[in-house]
């Protein structure tokens, strides 16, 4: 089994999920329905639809409750896309132009809460509290994980310890809850539910430190964006962090910066040969063990078998 596999077990459910994504932002007011499609077009993993599918293979499958869910989800993580773009002031995404490039600033943000909204409103179709308690609790988390990425910009002497702290709420926390409410609305055991709480969280710390390892190793065709965006826009990443425990990068490349004319192409080599990549993939690896650990005992067969398949292919992936 691999992804694709996987991907093409669930075809039909995942084009239910689809269908209804659309269906989620259309709007009355064209500018708005153009905007709010516009990232949905552009494609995308659709991962934690993805994980809400599989964790809902634990339970008692209902495709209804967990479209549901796996639009919510999916509806957030496109939200904060779209707001990111504005912050970061970037021109595309996933090789496209960003909302912000193509209208504006007021429009993408705008665009972004009012996808938000409707997040809420699909998830309101749900009466467990515990689920609203749930993605409430991510939502404030995710945010604060924002904030602490603008405040950490540019500041080098950051430890790992704020580093991990971030990318969990700015990341691992959504993919962990996709896997988790997948299982709690289909009525899995509680023991399943964290267990797939658990491989969620693991795999969402991996998955945004392979993004970082990318922003050094991808080339502009994969990443849609040149490498060493990121760092060029003072996101200090685990590559960077460990790297500088050689004092001679570190003082070259804050030098660089210092100067305000940094050369992206020769830090990032800088990066790669002090050994920060293979350093970083060490560590995205071990959390990866300890996803597939979390899932030793779940039942059915099929379900963990995806679940692991997953890990391999975040492990190798290269967009």
């Amino acid at each position: 089994m691999n992804l694709t596999d996987i991907y093409n077990d669930l075809k039909e459910d995942l084009e239910v999920v689809e269908r209804e994504l659309y269906r989620s932002i259309d709007t009355g007011f064209p500018l708005l329905a153009e905007t709010a499609s516009h990232l949905l077009k552009a494609g995308g993993k659709r991962l934690r639809p993805l994980f809400v599918l599989l964790g809902g293979k634990t339970g008692k499958y209902d495709l209804n409750r967990l479209t549901h869910v796996a639009v919510a989800l999916e509806l957030i993580h496109m939200a904060t896309l779209v707001h990111d773009d504005v912050i970061d002031d970037a021109a595309t995404r996933r090789g496209k132009p960003t909302v912000k490039a193509k209208w504006d600033n007021r429009t993408a943000i705008y665009t972004g809460d009012y996808i938000l909204a409707q997040a809420l409103c699909r998830v309101t179709q749900l009466a467990d509290p515990r689920v609203h308690q749930i993605l409430s609790k991510a939502m404030v988390d995710m945010c604060v994980g924002e904030i602490e990425q603008i405040e950490s910009l540019y500041q080098w002497n950051q430890s790992l310890k704020t580093y991990f702290w971030r990318i969990r709420r700015k990341t691992a926390l959504l993919m962990a809850i996709s896997c988790q409410l997948g299982g709690l609305v289909s009525q899995s055991q509680e023991q399943v539910v964290q267990a797939l709480y658990r491989y969620g969280y693991y795999v969402g710390m991996a998955f945004q430190i392979t993004d970082d390892i990318l922003d050094f190793t991808g080339t502009e065709k994969q990443l849609g964006k040149p490498a060493g965006s990121d760092l060029k826009q003072g996101n200090i990443t685990l590559p960077v962090l460990v790297s500088f425990r050689d004092p001679r990068v570190r003082e070259a490349v804050i030098n660089q910066f210092k100067n305000g004319t940094p050369n992206i192409p020769e830090i990032v080599n800088m990066i790669i040969q002090s050994g920060g990549v293979a350093l970083a993939k060490k560590v995205a690896q071990r959390y990866l063990e300890k996803a597939r650990r979390a899932l030793k005992d779940l039942e059915p067969v099929y379900s963990r078998n995806s679940f692991i398949q997953i890990t391999h292919f975040i492990e190798q992936r290269t967009y």
